[in-house]
């Protein structure tokens, strides 16, 4: 599913669209009726994590600032990048995961400020959001046939664009539940408290994927920071001296906040372990799954030389084989 820099840009765009009436509606949900966005204020759009938020109200509503913050580093895209590029389709392989539901309650869209004025967008795998366009078939299915994908979601506004929401899920709330401390990309991210969650005794591969503290970081970022603080993901946080979990952190932040810069100037990301059969040193990389007993397993890549392990006892896990 798309990490935090992936839907990072998915508010951008939308953002584009704030403070326009919608015209028109289409899409192929079932989960909530699109004909009640027809003619509603595009006022605000929120990322938190993995999740896109954007409010509603009644065309006649005056317009309040958006309480969204500044996309962090260079936010250049927003005047620098064309259309055609920030509307490019993710080219990295991503994976699907659990949903994390964090919407306060379902409803249908209320007045200003009340029940509903929220639409919550949670993304699957390949979820997108495109403008003034519409995805194409690049290969054909399963069956042989050239399908172009099915939009969930289309909305458009009265200025002639319009928004294309793909592979994701909505749901009505009465407002965003997050907290920005746990933003990997916010500016309010806590670091204190990110520390203190890597220093558990759980493996490292799992606290960094532990969305209460480390909301919008996905398994492309856990493999590729790992990788980069060159520590085994099976590692135990208290286990690791203070200064590699500093490295750790530092690597998640630098990784994330370059990945995001990289998708708003239109270019692909350079993966160095993910999906990879060598690291870039040319040591072969093993693969396996792992996760919590009661959790969800993730595939997680590792290169045992360059990433040891480092607790006693421990045998290093049999590669999976395709």
């Amino acid at each position: 599913m798309p990490e935090g820099p992936s839907v990072r840009k998915f508010q951008l765009l939308a953002s584009r669209f704030v403070g326009q009436v919608v015209t028109k509606v289409g899409g192929s949900t079932g989960k909530i009726n699109v004909n009640d966005l027809n003619a509603l204020r595009l006022q605000d759009s929120q990322v938190h994590g993995k999740n896109l938020f954007l409010a509603f109200v009644a065309a006649g509503c005056p317009l309040r600032p958006s309480t969204e913050e500044p996309v962090p580093q260079g936010e250049a895209a927003s005047g620098t990048s064309s259309p055609a590029q920030v509307s490019a389709p993710q080219t990295q392989p991503e994976e699907e995961e659990p949903q994390e539901l964090q919407c306060s309650r379902p409803d249908a869209p209320g007045a200003v400020g009340g029940p509903g004025s929220w639409l919550r967008f949670h993304f699957g795998l390949f979820g997108s959001v495109r403008t003034n366009e519409f995805s194409r078939a690049n290969r054909a299915n399963k069956r042989g046939d050239w399908k172009d994908p099915m939009p969930r979601l289309v909305l458009h506004f009265e200025n002639g664009g319009f928004l294309v929401f793909y592979n994701c899920q909505m749901q009505w709330c009465s407002s965003p539940v997050a907290d920005p401390a746990s933003d990997i990309l916010s500016a309010e991210f806590h670091r204190g408290q990110a520390l203190d969650a890597l220093r558990a005794p759980s493996p490292v591969c799992y606290t960094l994927l532990d969305q209460r503290y480390f909301s919008g970081l996905g398994n492309i970022i856990k493999n590729e920071i790992l990788y980069l603080a060159k520590i085994h993901p099976l590692t135990r946080g208290s286990v690791l001296a203070p200064s590699d979990l500093e490295h750790l952190l530092d690597c998640a932040i630098q990784f994330s906040s370059d990945w995001l810069q990289s998708k708003l100037r239109g270019e692909g990301l350079h993966l160095q372990i993910y999906h990879k059969e060598r690291c870039p040193l040319g040591h072969a990389v093993m693969k396996a799954t792992f996760g919590p007993s009661s959790g969800y397993k993730r595939l997680t890549w590792w290169c045992p030389q360059c990433q040891p392990a480092v607790l006693s006892g421990v045998r290093e896990p049999t590669p999976v084989t395709e």
